[in-house]
This record gives C-alpha cells, sequence and structure tokens, in this order.
C-alpha cells in the first residue's frame, strides 16, 4: 500500500529537528591521486574496521525544516498514528535550475518499506512539474545504505567534497558526495 504524503507547512515545521541517524559497517573509500596531467579520484566500497555511528545527539548542527536560507522550500512527509515518520524537503537552486532535495529521514523502524521511494517520488514529481534540469542532493561516504537507496532511485554520482566537513574527511571517511537525478526531458 503506497504511503499518504502530507505537505508540512512551514508555519508548524519551521526549525523541527529531524532525528536523523545511522550505523554502518561499511563505507565508500575516496581517494584522490595528483598526476602528471591532472587527478584520478577512485570511490571503493569498503568494510569498516568498527561500525560509524552518526547520531543528532552528537552534532552541533541537527538537521531541521525550513531553515531561513533555502529558496521556496516545501517539506512534506509521512503520518502515522500521528507521528511523523518520514519527512523530505525540497528547495530551489534558482542560479543552477536545480532542486535540491535539502532533508530525507525515514524512521529506522519504518525502512525499507517503501517509504523512502515514495518520498523521493515527491521530489522527482516537483522536479518535473516545475521544470527544473535536475534534482540533486547529497549524503556522506560512510552513509552506504542511503548511497545504495539513491543508486536504487535512479541517481548517479555527480561531484563529491573532501573537506565539506572537516578538513579532514578522507582520513575521517565521511566525505561528502553528491547525487544527481535528471528527467528524461531534460537529458
Amino acid at each position: 500500500m503506497k504511503p499518504e504524503i502530507t505537505f508540512l507547512p512551514r508555519d508548524k515545521y519551521q526549525g523541527y529537528i529531524l532525528p536523523i541517524s545511522y550505523v554502518s559497517s561499511e563505507y565508500y573509500d575516496v581517494t584522490v591521486t595528483k598526476l602528471e596531467k591532472g587527478f584520478l579520484f577512485q570511490i571503493e566500497k569498503k568494510p569498516l574496521d568498527y561500525p560509524f555511528h552518526y547520531h543528532p545527539e552528537t552534532m552541533n548542527y541537527p538537521d531541521r525544516l525550513y531553515l531561513d536560507y533555502l529558496d521556496d522550500a516545501k517539506a512534506y512527509g509521512i503520518i502515522i498514528n500521528d507521528e511523523l515518520i518520514g519527512a523530505i524537503e525540497t528547495a530551489v537552486e534558482t542560479w543552477t535550475n536545480r532542486l535540491r532535495i535539502t532533508e530525507l529521514w525515514v524512521k529506522e523502524e519504518y525502512r525499507r518499506k517503501g517509504y523512502g521511494k515514495a518520498l523521493i517520488e515527491v521530489a522527482k514529481a516537483r522536479t518535473i512539474e516545475e521544470n527544473y534540469r535536475a534534482l540533486v542532493l547529497e549524503t556522506q561516504s560512510s552513509n552506504t545504505n542511503a548511497i545504495d537507496f539513491y543508486l536504487s532511485q535512479g541517481f548517479t554520482l555527480i561531484g563529491l567534497d573532501t573537506c565539506s566537513y572537516h578538513n579532514e574527511d578522507i582520513k575521517r571517511k565521511h566525505v561528502r558526495l553528491d547525487f544527481g537525478w535528471f528527467p528524461e526531458s531534460k537529458n
């Protein structure tokens, strides 16, 4: 059964903290090699020596909906028994004519049941309906479940940033990876 997706109004959900967390026993190892005439980037899934834990209570900047700097942000959620169990937020990048997924979260016990896919479909529909050339997002190289999910939803790797979160992101195995989805009419 397809979940019911509800618009989450700004006046009620601005600043709402999404309790995004994950544990991973793998990561995508990012290697950058300087060559004589350029650079070689390699990204390979590898096992971690110990599980990587990401929990919002350990972060200085928890994930929140409707941050003031976002342009034309819209958030949608899945509510079951009066509880928000999943949400997606998108915002417009006017200067690039892209739509960015700024937040995507599904409560752990509801994962792998089609809720994430349903939320992604909302973002894809907005991309098409509002005529953006791409739908983009970022995640971390340590979040292999998210990466594998995005790949299964038709996203492709479009870039990386080796110092987005910390100056030693590669060493910390927590590199920003950017993914994009392109509507067929925009290819």
